[in-house]
């Protein structure tokens, strides 16, 4: 049925003349307006955790249709002549929204509605919102659970009668059962073990964690302690903005970015919950207070050890921050190179009323986000640079996806 209707709306017969340049910005508006959304969610489920791919998706499927620059994810064809970009990604991204967040749906439209309202009323703009949804319909048919996998509940490791921490971990079970957008499996990256705890690698990186990560910690500077703070949260708005209004780009560059960064992190997200739950590595803190418990005569037990920042609710291997910002980093350079004019901006929500920070590179940003971590108290510089790793396979994963049509 669906496919039906996205072949009607993008074979509908129109008198239009040539086709309406949508406006550059127009994209990250709408992604700007979804994190908003997002944020109201007290719970995460399947639906929310696939609503920024799916939209971002749906964005660059219509503005793809009128332009059609670039290989269809979905295999959607050309649409009309004439139909007007502007509210074919206005008309994709309210779909997907309405859909995944229904108790915000009078919120969600009545933006859409003011939105519409800047496109000219006529044969144009509903062509446009045709096609919009219609590639909203198709997306949201990606990113979803896969009935056939069986979820495995989370299982505690313990010894039979001792003591551990009642709360769940944050991941649900479910995040083993969503369909990835490019690499396949949720195993599919999985990297190798972490080091063996009699190591002399896992002695050395145990070693600077409890230096530099302990919340008493008389190494780490001041400087460092602010960056630990501030890379809790990262936000990469800013930066999608001021790359999306780079002179000369297009509606549908800028759709293209912001699907690829928003499949790339679904992708390496789900690899990395995958990683983490199997390998169930431990973090720094159980690690130190039970160091005369490792097997290790490089290691030393401090009982009273905590780290800096909060412990998050989930294993330690690998990273998540550090192969998030790795996969961010591959994708955002192959629109702009090692970092834009100006340098890479990066935004913070852990730090009330946080400035922009600005760096010479994406690849400064990354070692920045990972060192953090380990500053942090929260991770060992082996997990750090095993998540980097497969950050940039999940994105070049993405990156192979929508190549450029040679004939256009």
């Amino acid at each position: 049925m669906k496919q039906r209707i996205l072949s009607a709306a993008l074979t509908m017969g129109v008198a239009i003349a040539a086709a309406q340049p949508a406006k550059a910005d127009i994209v990250i508006d709408w992604a700007d307006f979804a994190n908003r959304v997002s944020n109201k969610v007290d719970e995460r489920s399947p639906t929310t955790v696939a609503a920024s791919p799916q939209m971002a998706l749906a964005m660059f499927e219509a503005a793809n249709a009128i332009d059609h620059r670039y290989q269809s994810y979905l295999g959607i064809p050309p649409a009309p002549r004439g139909a007007s970009a502007d509210a074919a990604v206005m008309a994709a991204a309210h779909a997907v929204l309405a859909a995944c967040y229904p108790d915000q749906k009078k919120t969600i439209d009545e933006n859409y509605a003011v939105a519409i309202e800047q496109v000219p009323a006529g044969p144009a703009r509903q062509a446009g919102i045709m096609v919009g949804e219609a590639a909203a319909a198709k997306a949201m048919t990606h990113g979803v659970l896969d009935k056939s996998i069986v979820q495995q509940p989370y299982r505690p490791v313990t010894a039979p009668g001792t003591w551990i921490g009642a709360q769940l971990p944050v991941f649900d079970s479910w995040f083993q059962a969503l369909q990835p957008f490019a690499i396949g499996r949720v195993d599919a990256l999985r990297p190798p073990a972490p080091p063996a705890l009699t190591s002399e690698r896992y002695a050395k990186d145990f070693d600077e964690v409890k230096r530099l990560g302990g919340k008493e910690s008389k190494e780490r500077t001041a400087h460092q302690s602010r960056m630990a703070r501030y890379r809790i949260t990262p936000d990469l708005l800013p930066m999608l903005r001021r790359i999306s209004d780079l002179p000369g780009r297009s509606t549908v560059q800028n759709a293209r970015m912001f699907a690829r960064v928003a499949m790339t992190e679904f992708d390496e997200g789900l690899a990395m919950v995958d990683a983490k739950m199997h390998y169930q590595f431990w973090r720094p803190i159980t690690a130190i207070r039970d160091a005369d418990q490792d097997g290790n005569d490089s290691t030393s037990r401090d009982a009273n050890w905590v780290p800096f920042i909060n412990t998050p609710n989930h294993p330690e291997y690998p990273c998540g921050h550090c192969g998030y910002a790795s996969a961010m980093a591959t994708v955002l350079k192959a629109e702009v190179g090692n970092a834009p004019p100006g340098g890479v901006e990066v935004a913070s929500d852990s730090i009330p009323d946080a400035l922009l920070q600005r760096l010479p590179t994406f690849d400064d940003w990354v070692r920045e986000v990972s060192f953090s971590r380990t500053l942090g108290g929260v991770h060992y510089r082996f997990s750090n640079e095993a998540a980097q790793e497969l950050g940039r396979q999940a994105a070049n994963k993405v990156l192979a996806l929508m190549p450029e049509l040679k004939h256009r």
